[in-house]
């Protein structure tokens, strides 16, 4: 196997000798580590790299450099290297300009010189990078490959179901890619078989239940004990950051995901106003270090399993799964987040996964190039997902129904979508139809002033409405408002027949559910506050009262 490159670039030959040294004292078995003192020589070697098909991880500069600026240096390799890292070396009095290039060239990170000792000022930060570039590096005769039709809602279910729990894949178009002939008569399949999942020993799997992929690639699929101190349905960042703080405690603790890890934040591309990473860090970064964190602590994560029923019985829980799995635990914490609203629009389940989505927009982003595509909704996430599919699409119109942007989305987002030539906002429209011949090919819009329809082509739809609670599945178990939120604590007491079902002498806790020992976190529970870092912190709270109820039985 080709190793990927770390390119170093510093015209002080003292300085750059140095990092030389270091880098490859610790990298040198999973990288190769090449250092020029020319800027212009760099990117003449980056150039080539690019036509012999190689790839670069990590692009080390200093800012300070006759030829050209380190920024500008690092600005013209993205273009050739887009997925790599980025890391300017500044003196103190360069500081200013780092910052402004986490804004201007995504610049992930700055190291100020020197970085003496390396073990604490530089190996942490270039490890972290790099184990965000191989989350998502895919080299061609490794990666599983899906070979399937683009438009399919089964090859989108499968790649949805890989990339949302950070597995790597290679996606083949059937009808595109010159190669995928060749698999399937390898594999003795026909069309009629897709999509196909080529895994890395070799072995086929023809359209495969989900269950059965994960168990192929080495997710988790059955608990290694009877009984958990914890038990925590969903995965989203409030059951992430529950699992982790539950699992540092010493809690024995089961994490269960009906799809993919990190929720609804999982498919955001860029999340810029998370506490402590000033350049920003995708949704699936996020999920790989919580993933990271929390099986280090011995959290067990099951995926893809679906919670079917909750009993109780002297008062220990009984979590019985949609295959027949059953797992008893002590206490029990509800994350399972909200999803997007589904349109009330006539056949618009007909192109579910073929050109209309409900998020994914990272899933589906290479199929949209030099298209015309259109985003429901004008909240964050649906921000997020514009900046990013306007890399790809020719055009992006977001359909919101209010006046204005500012009314619904971040201001750093409303800024960077208004920067964005090819991304147009739709005001005072809504979706009123969607047809097509088995894929989506058009939508009309109506104009919610005056009542005017407009139908357009459209290749694809991505929609990001709404917020339903994840608690469908729950039944009675617990109490929940018209809307289907979890009651607890305060809310809880208010209800009208919580003294007929709360026989406790204590009051409930603070996200603590009707049923003594059953929690609620995140945005399934009423009066929770929205948003990642909320998320995070209720996810935290949870355990803590976790902790005193488990100490109090």
């Amino acid at each position: 196997m080709k190793l990927p490159f770390i390119i170093l670039v510093d015209d002080d030959v003292q300085v750059l000798r140095a990092i030389q040294r270091d880098m490859r004292n610790k990298y040198r078995e999973d990288y190769r580590v090449v250092a020029t003192e020319s800027a212009s020589e760099a990117l003449d070697l980056v150039k080539e790299l690019k036509l012999k098909n190689e790839a670069v991880a990590l692009f080390i500069s200093d800012q300070r450099m006759p030829e050209m600026e380190g920024i500008v240096f690092l600005e013209k390799a993205k273009d050739i290297f887009p997925d790599a890292k980025l890391v300017l070396l500044t003196a103190y009095s360069d500081i200013e300009a780092a910052i402004r290039a986490i804004n201007n060239v995504k610049l992930d990170y700055y190291l100020s010189k020197p970085w003496n000792p390396p073990e604490e000022k530089l190996y942490p930060v270039a490890s972290d990078l790099l184990e965000d570039w191989q989350a998502l590096y895919k080299p061609d005769h490794e990666a599983i490959k899906i070979i399937g039709f683009q438009w399919s809602p089964r090859s989108h279910r499968l790649k949805e179901f890989l990339s949302g729990n950070l597995v790597p894949y290679l996606w083949m178009d059937a009808e595109e890619n010159k190669d995928a002939e060749q698999y399937l008569l390898s594999a003795k399949s026909s069309y009629s078989d897709l999509p196909l999942v080529v895994l890395k020993d070799g072995s086929v799997l023809a359209n495969p239940e989900l269950p059965e992929l994960a168990a192929r690639v080495g997710l988790q699929q059955k608990p290694l004990s009877e009984m958990y101190d914890v038990l925590i349905i969903g995965a989203g960042p409030a059951g992430l950051a529950a699992s982790v703080y539950g699992s540092c405690e010493g809690l024995k603790t089961l994490l269960i995901e009906k799809n993919n890890p990190g929720g609804q934040a999982s498919s955001s591309h860029r999340i810029e106003n998370y506490l402590g990473f000033p350049s920003g860090l995708s949704g699936a970064e996020l999920t790989r270090r919580a993933i990271s964190q929390t099986t280090r602590f011995g959290t067990e994560i099951l995926t893809p399993k679906e919670v079917k029923n909750i009993s109780v019985k002297d008062g220990y829980k009984i979590v019985e799964m949609s295959d027949g799995e059953v797992v008893h635990s002590k206490s029990i914490i509800i994350a399972t987040g909200a999803a997007y609203t589904t349109l009330n629009i006539d056949g618009i389940e007909n192109f579910t996964g073929a050109g209309i989505y409900y998020g994914a927009a990272s899933v589906e982003a290479h199929a949209c190039k030099n298209e015309v595509i259109y985003i429901v909704g004008g909240g964050n996430s649906a921000c997020q997902a514009a900046m990013y599919m306007s890399k790809f699409a020719k055009e992006v119109n977001i359909l919101i129904r209010r006046d204005t942007l500012k009314q619904t989305a971040a201001n750093y987002l409303v800024e960077n979508v208004s920067k964005t030539p090819n991304i147009k906002i739709l005001a005072r429209t809504e979706l009123a139809a969607v047809s097509g011949d088995k894929v989506l090919e058009r939508i009309t819009m109506r104009n919610c002033n005056d009542g005017h329809e407009t139908t357009v082509p459209a290749k694809a739809l991505f929609i990001y409405i709404g917020a339903k609670p994840g608690t469908s599945w729950l039944n009675n178990l617990v109490m929940k408002n018209e809307n289907g939120f979890i009651l607890t604590g305060r809310e809880l007491m208010k209800a009208k027949t919580f003294h007929s079902v709360w026989k406790q002498e204590r009051e409930p806790y603070m996200c603590e559910a009707s049923v003594p020992g059953v929690f609620a976190a995140g945005d399934v529970r009423f009066g929770a506050l929205t948003g990642i870092s909320s998320a995070v912190g209720e996810g935290a709270m949870a355990i803590r009262f976790t902790r005193k109820y488990l100490e109090d039985i």
